[in-house]
Protein backbone atom coordinates (compact mmCIF):
# COMPACT_ATOMS: atom_id res chain seq x y z
CA UNK A 1 0.00 0.00 0.00
CA UNK A 2 1.23 3.73 -0.72
CA UNK A 3 2.33 6.04 2.04
CA UNK A 4 -0.42 8.66 0.89
CA UNK A 5 -3.25 6.31 0.95
CA UNK A 6 -4.59 7.58 4.57
CA UNK A 7 -5.36 10.91 2.51
CA UNK A 8 -8.11 8.61 0.58
CA UNK A 9 -9.38 6.83 3.43
CA UNK A 10 -7.16 6.63 6.52
CA UNK A 11 -10.11 4.66 8.72
CA UNK A 12 -9.18 1.92 5.99
CA UNK A 13 -6.14 2.14 4.97
CA UNK A 14 -5.43 1.69 9.19
CA UNK A 15 -6.90 -1.39 8.67
CA UNK A 16 -5.17 -3.11 5.78
CA UNK A 17 -2.02 -2.29 7.44
CA UNK A 18 -3.26 -3.57 10.47
CA UNK A 19 -4.48 -6.85 8.73
CA UNK A 20 -0.82 -7.27 7.06
CA UNK A 21 0.66 -7.05 10.03
CA UNK A 22 -0.86 -9.41 11.76
CA UNK A 23 -0.78 -12.00 8.59
CA UNK A 24 3.03 -11.41 8.78
CA UNK A 25 3.80 -11.66 12.96
CA UNK A 26 1.40 -14.73 12.97
CA UNK A 27 1.52 -18.09 10.72
CA UNK A 28 -1.64 -19.75 9.44
CA UNK A 29 -2.66 -23.27 9.40
CA UNK A 30 -6.20 -22.60 8.61
CA UNK A 31 -6.69 -25.52 6.10
CA UNK A 32 -8.61 -23.35 3.95
CA UNK A 33 -6.31 -20.37 3.77
CA UNK A 34 -3.58 -19.53 1.23
CA UNK A 35 -1.45 -16.75 -0.27
CA UNK A 36 -1.94 -16.09 -3.78
CA UNK A 37 1.13 -14.88 -5.91
CA UNK A 38 2.22 -11.30 -6.90
CA UNK A 39 1.28 -11.95 -10.10
CA UNK A 40 -2.23 -13.15 -9.43
CA UNK A 41 -2.42 -10.11 -6.97
CA UNK A 42 -1.83 -7.88 -9.59
CA UNK A 43 -4.67 -8.66 -11.72
CA UNK A 44 -6.98 -8.16 -9.15
CA UNK A 45 -8.76 -5.24 -9.13
CA UNK A 46 -7.25 -4.12 -12.53
CA UNK A 47 -9.31 -2.21 -15.19
CA UNK A 48 -11.24 -5.34 -15.67
CA UNK A 49 -12.93 -4.78 -12.34
CA UNK A 50 -15.31 -1.96 -14.19
CA UNK A 51 -16.54 -3.80 -17.16
CA UNK A 52 -19.60 -5.41 -17.48
CA UNK A 53 -19.42 -8.47 -19.07
CA UNK A 54 -22.64 -10.46 -18.66
CA UNK A 55 -23.44 -13.24 -20.66
CA UNK A 56 -20.59 -15.25 -22.02
CA UNK A 57 -18.12 -14.90 -25.17
CA UNK A 58 -19.49 -13.98 -28.08
CA UNK A 59 -22.97 -13.79 -26.06
CA UNK A 60 -22.90 -10.76 -24.03
CA UNK A 61 -25.57 -8.85 -23.35
CA UNK A 62 -23.83 -5.23 -23.40
CA UNK A 63 -21.30 -4.43 -26.01
CA UNK A 64 -17.65 -3.63 -25.70
CA UNK A 65 -16.63 -6.92 -24.36
CA UNK A 66 -13.93 -7.97 -27.20
CA UNK A 67 -11.46 -7.89 -24.22
CA UNK A 68 -13.35 -9.03 -21.81
CA UNK A 69 -13.83 -12.46 -23.98
CA UNK A 70 -10.54 -13.12 -24.88
CA UNK A 71 -9.51 -12.90 -21.51
CA UNK A 72 -12.75 -15.24 -20.13
CA UNK A 73 -11.70 -17.25 -23.25
CA UNK A 74 -7.82 -18.04 -22.25
CA UNK A 75 -8.73 -18.77 -18.42
CA UNK A 76 -11.20 -21.24 -19.90
CA UNK A 77 -8.97 -23.10 -22.02
CA UNK A 78 -6.20 -22.98 -19.32
CA UNK A 79 -8.75 -24.31 -16.66
CA UNK A 80 -9.06 -27.54 -18.99
CA UNK A 81 -5.32 -27.89 -19.73
CA UNK A 82 -4.72 -27.98 -16.38
CA UNK A 83 -6.98 -30.57 -14.50
CA UNK A 84 -7.52 -32.73 -18.09
CA UNK A 85 -11.57 -32.09 -18.50
CA UNK A 86 -13.91 -31.32 -21.20
CA UNK A 87 -15.48 -28.46 -20.34
CA UNK A 88 -14.85 -25.21 -17.86
CA UNK A 89 -16.56 -22.35 -16.53
CA UNK A 90 -14.96 -19.86 -14.53
CA UNK A 91 -17.72 -17.44 -14.09
CA UNK A 92 -18.88 -18.88 -10.26
CA UNK A 93 -17.78 -16.48 -7.47
CA UNK A 94 -17.29 -19.15 -5.00
CA UNK A 95 -17.77 -22.95 -4.95
CA UNK A 96 -20.21 -22.62 -2.53
CA UNK A 97 -22.29 -20.78 -5.01
CA UNK A 98 -20.92 -23.40 -7.82
CA UNK A 99 -22.50 -26.26 -6.00
CA UNK A 100 -25.67 -24.64 -5.27
CA UNK A 101 -25.74 -23.64 -9.03
CA UNK A 102 -25.37 -27.21 -10.09
CA UNK A 103 -28.42 -28.44 -7.92
CA UNK A 104 -30.54 -26.13 -9.31
CA UNK A 105 -30.21 -26.54 -13.07
CA UNK A 106 -29.54 -29.99 -12.73
CA UNK A 107 -31.71 -31.82 -10.12
CA UNK A 108 -35.73 -31.57 -8.77
CA UNK A 109 -36.25 -30.85 -5.37
CA UNK A 110 -37.87 -34.35 -5.33
CA UNK A 111 -34.24 -36.06 -6.20
CA UNK A 112 -32.62 -37.55 -3.45
CA UNK A 113 -28.73 -36.35 -3.56
CA UNK A 114 -26.07 -38.63 -1.46
CA UNK A 115 -23.00 -36.59 0.62
CA UNK A 116 -20.52 -37.13 3.19
CA UNK A 117 -21.71 -36.35 6.47
CA UNK A 118 -20.68 -32.81 7.55
CA UNK A 119 -19.65 -34.14 11.14
CA UNK A 120 -17.24 -36.66 9.03
CA UNK A 121 -15.54 -34.07 6.99
CA UNK A 122 -18.29 -33.15 4.52
CA UNK A 123 -19.59 -29.90 3.89
CA UNK A 124 -22.04 -27.59 4.22
CA UNK A 125 -23.31 -27.06 0.66
CA UNK A 126 -23.96 -30.90 0.68
CA UNK A 127 -27.17 -30.59 1.87
CA UNK A 128 -26.49 -29.28 5.61
CA UNK A 129 -29.90 -28.88 7.35
CA UNK A 130 -29.12 -24.89 8.33
CA UNK A 131 -27.51 -24.68 4.73
CA UNK A 132 -29.86 -23.67 1.30
CA UNK A 133 -29.01 -26.96 -0.06
CA UNK A 134 -30.48 -28.93 3.00
CA UNK A 135 -33.60 -27.07 2.57
CA UNK A 136 -34.67 -27.35 -1.30
CA UNK A 137 -33.34 -31.06 -1.76
CA UNK A 138 -33.95 -34.79 -0.16
CA UNK A 139 -30.42 -36.39 1.07
CA UNK A 140 -29.09 -39.17 2.22
CA UNK A 141 -25.49 -39.15 3.99
CA UNK A 142 -22.43 -41.58 4.23
CA UNK A 143 -19.80 -41.48 6.44
CA UNK A 144 -16.70 -42.70 8.10
CA UNK A 145 -16.17 -46.20 9.89
CA UNK A 146 -16.00 -46.17 13.76
CA UNK A 147 -12.73 -48.62 13.51
CA UNK A 148 -10.10 -46.22 11.14
CA UNK A 149 -12.54 -43.21 10.70
CA UNK A 150 -12.06 -43.40 6.97
CA UNK A 151 -14.43 -44.31 4.39
CA UNK A 152 -16.14 -47.59 3.87
CA UNK A 153 -16.53 -48.11 0.27
CA UNK A 154 -18.45 -51.26 0.86
CA UNK A 155 -21.09 -48.75 3.27
CA UNK A 156 -20.96 -46.14 0.75
CA UNK A 157 -22.31 -48.72 -2.15
CA UNK A 158 -25.13 -50.42 0.43
CA UNK A 159 -26.15 -46.61 1.05
CA UNK A 160 -25.97 -45.99 -2.14
CA UNK A 161 -28.13 -49.00 -3.28
CA UNK A 162 -30.96 -48.18 -0.51
CA UNK A 163 -31.14 -44.66 -1.26
CA UNK A 164 -30.90 -44.75 -5.28
CA UNK A 165 -29.83 -41.34 -5.01
CA UNK A 166 -29.27 -38.99 -8.67
CA UNK A 167 -26.21 -37.55 -7.86
CA UNK A 168 -23.30 -38.83 -5.20
CA UNK A 169 -21.03 -36.11 -4.08
CA UNK A 170 -17.33 -36.84 -2.46
CA UNK A 171 -15.20 -34.65 -0.96
CA UNK A 172 -15.57 -31.82 1.18
CA UNK A 173 -13.83 -29.58 4.31
CA UNK A 174 -12.66 -31.87 6.86
CA UNK A 175 -12.06 -35.52 5.98
CA UNK A 176 -7.96 -35.40 5.52
CA UNK A 177 -7.94 -38.73 3.30
CA UNK A 178 -7.70 -39.06 -0.27
CA UNK A 179 -10.89 -40.85 -1.76
CA UNK A 180 -11.00 -43.26 -4.60
CA UNK A 181 -12.48 -41.86 -7.43
CA UNK A 182 -12.46 -45.09 -9.30
CA UNK A 183 -14.46 -46.92 -6.70
CA UNK A 184 -16.89 -43.67 -5.78
CA UNK A 185 -17.48 -44.14 -9.80
CA UNK A 186 -18.69 -47.53 -10.26
CA UNK A 187 -20.63 -47.27 -7.39
CA UNK A 188 -22.48 -44.30 -9.00
CA UNK A 189 -22.46 -46.27 -12.08
CA UNK A 190 -24.27 -49.37 -10.67
CA UNK A 191 -27.29 -47.01 -9.14
CA UNK A 192 -27.33 -44.54 -11.92
CA UNK A 193 -26.00 -41.25 -10.20
CA UNK A 194 -24.10 -39.10 -11.64
CA UNK A 195 -20.48 -38.73 -9.82
CA UNK A 196 -19.82 -34.86 -8.72
CA UNK A 197 -16.55 -34.13 -6.85
CA UNK A 198 -16.00 -31.39 -4.79
CA UNK A 199 -12.32 -30.82 -5.13
CA UNK A 200 -12.07 -27.27 -3.09
CA UNK A 201 -9.63 -28.66 -0.43
CA UNK A 202 -7.25 -30.60 -2.82
CA UNK A 203 -7.58 -28.68 -6.57
CA UNK A 204 -3.98 -27.48 -5.69
CA UNK A 205 -2.80 -30.89 -5.27
CA UNK A 206 -4.34 -32.32 -8.32
CA UNK A 207 -3.08 -29.85 -11.00
CA UNK A 208 0.40 -30.20 -9.13
CA UNK A 209 -0.04 -33.68 -9.97
CA UNK A 210 0.92 -34.56 -6.56
CA UNK A 211 -2.48 -36.55 -5.65
CA UNK A 212 -4.71 -38.42 -8.07
CA UNK A 213 -7.24 -36.78 -10.34
CA UNK A 214 -10.70 -37.05 -9.97
CA UNK A 215 -11.19 -36.97 -14.28
CA UNK A 216 -11.87 -39.10 -15.98
CA UNK A 217 -14.18 -40.65 -13.16
CA UNK A 218 -15.66 -37.59 -12.22
CA UNK A 219 -19.18 -35.95 -14.50
CA UNK A 220 -18.80 -32.77 -12.59
CA UNK A 221 -16.35 -31.26 -10.64
CA UNK A 222 -16.53 -27.89 -7.82
CA UNK A 223 -13.68 -26.24 -6.59
CA UNK A 224 -12.80 -23.07 -5.10
CA UNK A 225 -9.33 -21.15 -6.23
CA UNK A 226 -7.85 -20.63 -3.22
CA UNK A 227 -7.00 -23.45 -0.70
CA UNK A 228 -4.27 -25.45 -1.73
CA UNK A 229 -5.11 -24.03 -5.80
CA UNK A 230 -3.23 -20.58 -3.97
CA UNK A 231 -5.42 -18.58 -6.01
CA UNK A 232 -7.77 -15.23 -5.60
CA UNK A 233 -10.45 -15.83 -3.01
CA UNK A 234 -14.02 -15.34 -4.08
CA UNK A 235 -13.28 -17.62 -6.80
CA UNK A 236 -15.22 -21.09 -8.19
CA UNK A 237 -14.72 -22.96 -10.97
CA UNK A 238 -17.06 -25.83 -12.82
CA UNK A 239 -15.20 -28.60 -14.32
CA UNK A 240 -17.35 -31.28 -16.30
CA UNK A 241 -18.01 -33.55 -19.67
CA UNK A 242 -18.68 -31.90 -22.52
CA UNK A 243 -22.06 -33.47 -22.56
CA UNK A 244 -23.15 -31.77 -19.29
CA UNK A 245 -21.52 -28.14 -20.83
CA UNK A 246 -25.04 -26.59 -21.70
CA UNK A 247 -26.00 -27.29 -18.39
CA UNK A 248 -23.52 -26.25 -16.15
CA UNK A 249 -23.03 -22.36 -17.79
CA UNK A 250 -26.67 -21.83 -17.79
CA UNK A 251 -27.12 -23.02 -14.12
CA UNK A 252 -24.29 -19.85 -13.33
CA UNK A 253 -25.69 -17.27 -15.83
CA UNK A 254 -29.14 -16.52 -15.79
CA UNK A 255 -29.51 -19.39 -13.10
CA UNK A 256 -27.99 -17.91 -9.91
CA UNK A 257 -25.42 -15.03 -10.84
CA UNK A 258 -25.53 -11.78 -12.99
CA UNK A 259 -22.39 -10.17 -14.69
CA UNK A 260 -18.95 -12.11 -13.88
CA UNK A 261 -16.11 -10.24 -12.03
CA UNK A 262 -13.62 -9.82 -14.72
CA UNK A 263 -10.80 -8.80 -12.64
CA UNK A 264 -11.22 -12.21 -11.03
CA UNK A 265 -11.46 -14.09 -13.96
CA UNK A 266 -8.28 -12.21 -15.21
CA UNK A 267 -6.26 -13.23 -11.67
CA UNK A 268 -7.42 -16.75 -12.30
CA UNK A 269 -6.37 -16.47 -15.76
CA UNK A 270 -3.15 -16.41 -13.99
CA UNK A 271 -3.65 -18.81 -11.32
CA UNK A 272 -4.57 -21.27 -14.25
CA UNK A 273 -1.06 -20.80 -15.92
CA UNK A 274 0.87 -20.83 -12.45
CA UNK A 275 -0.38 -24.20 -11.84
CA UNK A 276 0.77 -25.65 -14.82
CA UNK A 277 4.58 -25.31 -14.06
CA UNK A 278 6.72 -27.38 -12.71
CA UNK A 279 7.31 -24.86 -9.90
CA UNK A 280 4.22 -25.13 -8.68
CA UNK A 281 4.36 -29.09 -9.15
CA UNK A 282 7.33 -28.67 -6.44
CA UNK A 283 5.04 -26.88 -4.43
CA UNK A 284 2.37 -29.23 -4.33
CA UNK A 285 4.77 -32.05 -3.34
CA UNK A 286 6.34 -30.08 -0.78
CA UNK A 287 2.68 -29.22 1.02
CA UNK A 288 2.25 -33.10 1.17
CA UNK A 289 5.76 -33.76 2.74
CA UNK A 290 5.25 -30.59 4.97
CA UNK A 291 1.45 -32.17 5.95
CA UNK A 292 3.39 -35.69 6.78
CA UNK A 293 5.82 -33.69 8.84
CA UNK A 294 3.57 -31.52 10.62
CA UNK A 295 1.83 -35.26 11.44
CA UNK A 296 5.18 -37.01 12.56
CA UNK A 297 5.83 -34.14 15.20
CA UNK A 298 2.30 -34.09 16.56
CA UNK A 299 2.32 -38.09 16.89
CA UNK A 300 5.66 -38.08 18.56
CA UNK A 301 4.00 -35.32 21.37
CA UNK A 302 1.34 -37.38 22.22
CA UNK A 303 -1.59 -35.81 20.11
CA UNK A 304 -4.17 -37.84 18.71
CA UNK A 305 -5.00 -37.40 14.98
CA UNK A 306 -8.49 -38.49 13.38
CA UNK A 307 -7.99 -41.24 10.34
CA UNK A 308 -4.58 -41.95 12.38
CA UNK A 309 -2.95 -39.29 9.91
CA UNK A 310 -3.05 -37.58 6.41
CA UNK A 311 -2.46 -37.87 2.86
CA UNK A 312 -3.30 -34.92 1.73
CA UNK A 313 -2.59 -31.04 3.28
CA UNK A 314 -5.25 -31.46 5.99
CA UNK A 315 -5.27 -32.76 9.57
CA UNK A 316 -7.66 -33.22 11.68
CA UNK A 317 -7.34 -33.26 16.27
CA UNK A 318 -9.38 -35.42 18.41
CA UNK A 319 -8.86 -33.40 21.49
CA UNK A 320 -11.43 -35.59 23.54
CA UNK A 321 -8.48 -38.12 24.72
CA UNK A 322 -6.94 -34.64 26.40
CA UNK A 323 -10.18 -33.36 27.87
CA UNK A 324 -9.98 -29.97 26.16
CA UNK A 325 -12.26 -28.64 23.13
CA UNK A 326 -11.42 -27.13 20.17
CA UNK A 327 -12.15 -23.49 21.66
CA UNK A 328 -10.34 -24.04 23.84
CA UNK A 329 -7.29 -24.54 21.87
CA UNK A 330 -8.18 -22.68 19.23
CA UNK A 331 -8.14 -19.83 21.81
CA UNK A 332 -4.48 -21.10 23.28
CA UNK A 333 -2.90 -21.34 20.01
CA UNK A 334 -4.21 -17.78 19.04
CA UNK A 335 -2.27 -16.31 22.21
CA UNK A 336 0.76 -18.09 20.66
CA UNK A 337 0.58 -16.32 17.39
CA UNK A 338 -0.51 -19.33 15.25
CA UNK A 339 -4.03 -19.56 13.62
CA UNK A 340 -6.31 -22.69 13.49
CA UNK A 341 -9.51 -23.24 13.43
CA UNK A 342 -11.75 -25.54 15.94
CA UNK A 343 -13.72 -28.31 13.56
CA UNK A 344 -16.07 -31.10 14.88
CA UNK A 345 -14.81 -35.15 14.44
CA UNK A 346 -16.40 -38.52 13.01
CA UNK A 347 -18.72 -39.11 16.36
CA UNK A 348 -18.32 -36.26 18.02
CA UNK A 349 -20.17 -35.27 21.81
CA UNK A 350 -19.63 -31.76 21.70
CA UNK A 351 -21.79 -29.45 20.05
CA UNK A 352 -20.06 -27.29 16.79
CA UNK A 353 -19.63 -24.01 18.96
CA UNK A 354 -16.95 -25.70 21.38
CA UNK A 355 -16.25 -28.93 19.05
CA UNK A 356 -14.03 -32.03 19.91
CA UNK A 357 -11.54 -31.01 17.72
CA UNK A 358 -9.10 -29.13 15.60
CA UNK A 359 -8.26 -28.28 11.71
CA UNK A 360 -5.05 -27.28 10.35
CA UNK A 361 -3.39 -27.69 7.29
CA UNK A 362 0.32 -26.68 5.36
CA UNK A 363 -0.28 -25.19 2.40
CA UNK A 364 -0.49 -21.33 3.90
CA UNK A 365 2.46 -21.99 5.49
CA UNK A 366 4.28 -23.78 3.13
CA UNK A 367 3.66 -20.98 0.45
CA UNK A 368 5.54 -19.16 2.93
CA UNK A 369 8.66 -21.28 3.20
CA UNK A 370 8.70 -23.29 5.78
CA UNK A 371 10.40 -26.35 5.64
CA UNK A 372 10.13 -29.99 6.80
CA UNK A 373 12.09 -29.48 9.79
CA UNK A 374 10.24 -26.53 10.52
CA UNK A 375 6.86 -28.02 10.61
CA UNK A 376 8.04 -31.17 12.38
CA UNK A 377 8.86 -29.24 15.30
CA UNK A 378 5.60 -26.79 15.09
CA UNK A 379 4.01 -30.44 15.49
CA UNK A 380 5.69 -31.05 18.41
CA UNK A 381 5.06 -27.83 20.13
CA UNK A 382 1.18 -27.66 18.83
CA UNK A 383 0.76 -31.22 20.71
CA UNK A 384 2.57 -29.89 23.81
CA UNK A 385 -0.10 -26.66 24.48
CA UNK A 386 -2.81 -29.48 23.58
CA UNK A 387 -1.59 -31.97 25.78
CA UNK A 388 -0.02 -29.64 28.53
CA UNK A 389 -2.45 -29.51 31.99
CA UNK A 390 -1.01 -26.34 32.50
CA UNK A 391 -0.03 -24.70 28.89
CA UNK A 392 1.08 -21.18 29.47
CA UNK A 393 4.80 -21.97 29.33
CA UNK A 394 4.10 -24.19 26.22
CA UNK A 395 2.09 -21.44 24.91
CA UNK A 396 5.41 -18.78 25.85
CA UNK A 397 7.38 -21.39 24.05
CA UNK A 398 5.20 -21.96 20.87
CA UNK A 399 4.89 -17.64 20.52
CA UNK A 400 8.35 -17.44 20.76
CA UNK A 401 9.02 -20.38 17.82
CA UNK A 402 6.62 -17.89 15.84
CA UNK A 403 8.26 -15.26 16.76
CA UNK A 404 11.82 -16.63 16.11
CA UNK A 405 10.11 -17.89 12.21
CA UNK A 406 8.46 -15.40 10.76
CA UNK A 407 11.13 -12.41 11.63
CA UNK A 408 11.34 -11.22 7.77
CA UNK A 409 9.50 -13.88 6.15
CA UNK A 410 7.07 -12.60 3.52
CA UNK A 411 3.88 -14.16 2.51
CA UNK A 412 4.81 -15.36 -0.34
CA UNK A 413 8.12 -17.15 -0.51
CA UNK A 414 10.11 -16.25 -3.82
CA UNK A 415 11.00 -19.87 -4.34
CA UNK A 416 7.59 -19.97 -5.29
CA UNK A 417 7.39 -17.13 -7.89
CA UNK A 418 6.72 -18.55 -11.18
CA UNK A 419 8.99 -16.78 -14.06
CA UNK A 420 6.79 -15.08 -17.43
CA UNK A 421 8.25 -17.51 -19.76
CA UNK A 422 7.25 -20.51 -17.92
CA UNK A 423 3.81 -19.43 -16.62
CA UNK A 424 3.30 -18.41 -20.60
CA UNK A 425 4.32 -21.82 -22.21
Amino acid sequence: MSDDSCAVDCDVSNLVRLEERRQLDQISLVASENYSSPAIRAFEGSIFADKNAEGYPGKRCVSGCEYADQLEILAIERAKSAFGCEHANVQAMSATIANFAIMTELFQPSDRLMAMRLQDGGHLSHGAPFHASGRNFRWCFYGVSRTDEQLNYDEVRSIALENRPAAIICGGSSYPRLIDYEKMDQIAREVGALLWVDLAHTAGLVAGRAIPSPFPYADIVTTSTHKTLRGPRGGGLILCKSSFAQQIDRSIFPGLQGAPKMDLIAARAVLLAEVQTSRFQEYAKAVLLNAKALERGLVYAGATLVSGGTSSHLLLLNLLRCGVTGNEVETSLLEARVVANKNSIPFDTIPPSKAGGLRIGSAALTTRGFDEAQFFELGVMIAKVITSASNHARIADLRSFVKQNTQGLPLFNRKWVVGGREAAE
